[in-house]
């Protein structure tokens, strides 16, 4: 029986997870360990005996954890997510670990989350709720603007953005592109201009670009200083892409119009946990709330029924690749040579 061990478990991921293991994948016999902390080099006794371990964004598989995991035995990695920059991939490879991940689950979910965080942020949903409940009908403080003929910018144009980009156009929107990897599928809806031309010409400018060297702080000054003044910025990818401490000057200067965030730069330790009876001791963090133009939502734009099936079942397709040693489409580090798994 191959042995997993699940790090930044939530109730959620166990529901379905076990759900895709009794039915989907009964036959093949996985064992799965649910733990709720993060995966650290302090964490890694926990996967003791097992054969691979399970992670999420915030877990962090960095040399010494993966030093640590490959002492104990493990020779997998598994990530139930896209985006693998809290990975070292040359550790892993040294090592002979075996990685994968889930490289596109309902980009759908997190397209419709990114519009949805415009909307409410443009006609003030959140504050309208608020106010009703308090019997304030005032419409003061509320105008929003027609999203119809306004221009966004739409910064990585992979399934996920392209998602964005057909859902906006439906709306009458001008659709700007910025990637250095081009679609055809976006071509037919929008066109492709430098990043400086896009934030100079953009109402709203929403990221959907991976975390890598190229393109962490991509939206620092100098970026937000080329944005139009009083557009919006949206944000459903990685926290890294964003200088805070430079939106939040952004913000003062009262030159970006608005802000909405899925995801944090220092989000680790803080998002997926309730925190509501303490206080967070993260003071760049908690300014960001006080602005009354800022909409924050604890990455959750991954979280649908359909996006976190998905997961499950490509999540343990991968494992089956893992423990039967054979080829892996979505491996990205393969080589695991004194892996011994009872498939």
């Amino acid at each position: 029986m191959t042995k997993v061990a699940f790090f930044s478990a939530q109730p959620y991921d166990q529901r379905f997870f076990d759900a895709a293991n009794r039915t989907t994948f009964k036959s093949h016999g996985f064992e799965l360990i649910y733990h709720p902390v993060a995966l650290s080099a302090q964490t890694v006794p926990l996967a003791e005996g097992c054969d691979a371990v399970c992670i999420f964004v915030n877990d962090m598989l960095d040399a010494d954890t993966i030093e640590a995991l490959h002492g104990l035995g493990v020779r997998g990695v598994l990530l139930r997510c896209a985006g693998f920059n809290n990975v070292d991939l040359e550790a892993a490879k040294q090592f002979g670990l075996f990685i994968a991940r889930v490289p596109a689950y309902s980009p759908e979910a997190v397209a419709e989350h990114a519009v949805a965080l415009m909307m409410t942020l443009n006609r003030r949903i959140h504050r309208a709720y608020n106010r009703v409940r308090e019997g304030n009908f005032a419409l003061d403080g509320l105008l929003g603007m027609t999203m119809h003929g306004k221009t966004v910018g739409v910064v990585g144009t992979g399934k996920i953005g392209l998602a964005t980009a057909r859902i906006l156009h439906g709306f009458g929107c001008r659709m700007l592109g910025f990637d250095p990897m081009t679609s055809a599928e976006f071509k037919e809806i929008g066109e492709y201009v430098d990043l400086e031309v896009l934030l100079e010409q953009s109402d709203i400018v929403t990221l959907h670009c991976p975390l890598i060297p190229a393109t962490e702080h991509i939206i620092d000054v100098k970026a937000l200083g080329q944005m139009k003044p009083g557009a919006m910025l949206i944000n459903t990818s990685r926290g890294g892409l964003v200088d805070t401490r430079a939106v939040i000057s952004a913000l003062k200067l009262r030159h970006l119009g608005a802000l909405a965030i899925d995801v944090y730069e220092q989000e680790n330790g803080i998002f997926f946990l309730d925190h509501s009876s303490e206080i967070i001791d993260d003071d760049i963090f908690q300014r960001l709330m006080t602005f009354p133009n800022v909409l924050v939502t604890g990455h959750q734009g991954f979280f649908t029924a359909e996006a976190l099936s998905e997961i499950a079942e490509v999540t343990l397709e991968n494992l089956i690749c893992f423990a039967a040693g054979s080829s892996c489409n979505n491996a990205l580090v393969v080589t695991a040579p004194d892996r011994e798994v009872n498939a």
